[in-house]
């Protein structure tokens, strides 16, 4: 070991060793001293709004994110209080482009230069367009659904009943419809109004971003029960009194409003209102109450006023045969005159009990030129069987219409009916 000790070579390559051990170790510790403050810390700052700089009065930019997320590396101190304070500004100035498509960096403003930032996204693609304002008409709807049965909507209004949107041109361009749409409970039946907004929409009814005023309008529905307007058929029943002729029989009110289910108002064109004329002594207004059909809710009239001009004849009974009729007058009886069945529901059908054949005959006195003109046919007879509602025998009174200034007296005042299910 002495003798290696005191070879030059030894000691060279010793020293060599040595002196690159020392070299490493104090290369470390230099990097270690100066070593980038940088990394220290890392931070996600998430949702940080970006401002966008334009001419808004007259432009309209799209592709602007409103936030952006962005991660910040350096100094502890520094990343703690940029993330508490928040002092600082993410921007896009678009104030020197012009109209078109651009891609822009967001900018940074009022942070440390010794942090190290990254967004996310960094740059963003934007479109400028110009702006414009237009005026459209406002369409108001209304789920038909949530209307009581028999009810439906006279009309809708909306107030105002324009808007104007304010929008990207390319945007306003693409507006197809401009709604309001308004709803309620279940159960509609009667007229209301609402406030509601406006949607603006494309062609495949999605919502554009566009600037609405008034963003609500006033609809005002009118909801109304189906209903139909019939004539009004007078019909006489019974017999005249002793030495009464009916001259006429008439009344002002010649229409009347039905109100119900729509295929009930179908099936019904006229409205027989029977006027009993047994009781009539001399000529003038009666009231006569209106009936309603089955399935019918309400009538614009439950009354009407009937006007009755009669002639009161001296002597005996004109409606005798027997009697001595006066030069001018005649009497003619017509025979087997069909007994019409009307109201009576599909559901059941009737058979005639007395009389047997459901026919009648009908005695006639008037003067002889009227009786010359009269045919059987002019005798419209009939029972009204819409009240029935149930099988076996019933009675109803005849009902007739006829022409005037003549007096009839009928075989039967009533027939009798065997009603039986369809």
């Amino acid at each position: 070991m002495d003798n290696l000790m005191d070879r030059p070579w030894f000691l060279r390559f010793t020293a060599l060793a040595l002196a690159i051990i020392l070299f490493f170790s104090v290369q470390a510790e230099d990097e270690k001293t100066n070593r980038s403050p940088i990394g220290d810390t890392q931070d996600i700052l998430r949702d940080v709004p970006v401002e966008v700089f334009y001419d808004d009065e007259n432009l309209v930019v799209t592709g602007v994110p409103k936030t952006v997320n962005m991660s910040i590396d350096g100094p502890s101190n520094l990343v703690q209080t940029t993330k508490l304070l928040k002092d600082f500004t993410l921007r896009v100035d678009l104030s020197d482009l012009t109209i078109g498509r651009h891609t822009v960096k967001i900018q940074t403003e009022n942070l440390s230069d010794k942090l190290d930032v990254r967004l996310d996204p960094a740059t963003v693609d934007v479109v400028i367009e110009e702006k414009i304002a237009k005026t459209f008409k406002v369409d108001p709807e209304l789920n038909v659904r949530l209307l009581a049965e028999d009810f439906y909507v006279e009309k809708m209004e909306v107030e105002p009943s324009a808007i104007q949107v304010t929008g990207a041109k390319s945007v306003i361009e693409a507006i197809s419809f401009v709604k309001v749409s308004v709803t309620g409970d279940p159960g509609i039946n009667k007229s209301f109004e609402r406030k509601a907004r406006v949607r603006v929409l494309d062609r495949d009814l999605n919502k554009l971003d566009v600037t609405i005023v008034p963003e609500e309008v006033t609809v005002k529905v009118e909801v109304k029960e189906n209903s139909k307007e019939v004539p009004v058929v007078l019909r006489q029943i019974g017999i005249p009194g002793e030495n009464i002729v009916i001259d006429s029989i008439f009344t002002e009110t010649n229409i009347v409003t039905l109100f119900g289910p729509q295929k009930t108002l179908e099936t019904i064109d006229e409205l027989l209102v029977d006027v009993d004329i047994s009781k009539v002594k001399e000529s003038g207004s009666i009231e006569v109450k209106v009936p309603k059909p089955n399935g019918v809710t309400k009538l614009s009239d439950d009354k009407i006023k009937v006007n009755i001009n009669v002639t009161v004849m001296s002597g005996e009974d004109p409606l005798d045969v027997s009697m001595d009729l006066t030069e001018e007058d005649v009497t003619k009886e017509f025979k087997n005159i069909p007994i019409a069945v009307k109201g009576l529901d599909k559901k059941f059908t009737s058979t005639f009990l007395k009389p047997g054949n459901g026919v009648i005959d009908v005695t006639v006195t008037a003067k002889e030129e009227v009786i010359n003109s009269l045919d059987a046919s002019d005798f419209n007879i009939s029972v009204d069987a819409s009240g029935t509602d149930q099988e076996g025998e019933h009675a109803y009174p005849l009902s007739v219409v006829g022409p005037d200034h003549i007096a009839w007296k009928l075989s039967e005042d009533e027939v009798t009916l065997e009603i039986r299910l369809a």
